[in-house]
Parts: structure tokens; C-alpha cells; sequence
């Protein structure tokens, strides 16, 4: 009569969940998040997420980018793939390639780098190999 609608604890967390990595904090090794990310430290490796990705001002990823929707305002230095939309902030400081769906830049941004956007490179964003997977 009742049937039990209710997700474990673990399935909403999961989804749901934002990893912070706080200003002041330095992360080495790659990470992979299936909820949003948030990153105000320095992560020395690559960055992968199935939802958003968040670079703070003050921010550093020193490794490749692979996600669905970034907003960056802080340092990168490698290739950023993103298959829906890249917000360039601020003062953001790009170094490495761009692949993205769709591309939004700020007049302040420094980017250094090759940029292919379109719906023709989110498949092919798809097809290239991501270091995390490697």
C-alpha cells in the first residue's frame, strides 16, 4: 500500500554533493568529482567533473580540465575541455587549449592558446582521450 520512495542517503549526497578545495590548500594528484567542484587552492594535476567546475580568483589548476560547464576566474595552466559552457572571469589567466561548446570571455582574461568551439568539438570531446581516463 505504501511503497517506499525514499534514495539511500549515499545516491542524493552523491549528486548533490560540492567538493570545496579551500584557498591555502594544495592538492597533488589528479581528481575526479560526479558533483560540483569548487576550487580557491592549488591543484597540481588533472581536474574531471560531470557537473560544474568552479575556479576561484584565487584559485590554480596545474593539470588538464575535463567537465560539462566551467566558470574560471583563477590561473590555469593546461587544455580546458568543457562540452557545454566555459565562462572566462575576471582577471583569469589562461595558459593551454580550449574545447568548449560554447565560449564566454571577459575583456580582462589573458589566454595563451588554441581555441575550437562549437557542437562539431563537443563531439569530439567525447572521442578524445582524457588524461584522468588514461
Amino acid at each position: 500500500m505504501f511503497a517506499s520512495k525514499i534514495k539511500s542517503s549515499f545516491e542524493e549526497t552523491a549528486s548533490a554533493a560540492t567538493t570545496i578545495i579551500g584557498a591555502g590548500t594544495v592538492i597533488t594528484g589528479d581528481v575526479q568529482s560526479n558533483g560540483d567542484i569548487r576550487i580557491d587552492g592549488l591543484l597540481i594535476g588533472n581536474l574531471s567533473a560531470a557537473a560544474k567546475i568552479l575556479i576561484g580568483s584565487a584559485g590554480e589548476v596545474r593539470g588538464n580540465i575535463n567537465g560539462k560547464y566551467a566558470d574560471i576566474q583563477g590561473k590555469v595552466v593546461g587544455d580546458i575541455k568543457v562540452a557545454d559552457l566555459l565562462l572566462l572571469r575576471d582577471k583569469s589567466n589562461i595558459e593551454g587549449d580550449v574545447y568548449a561548446g560554447k565560449l564566454q570571455v571577459e575583456p580582462s582574461v589573458t589566454f595563451n592558446g588554441h581555441c575550437h568551439m562549437g557542437a562539431n568539438i563537443v563531439e569530439l570531446n567525447k572521442e578524445l582521450p582524457t588524461a584522468v581516463n588514461q
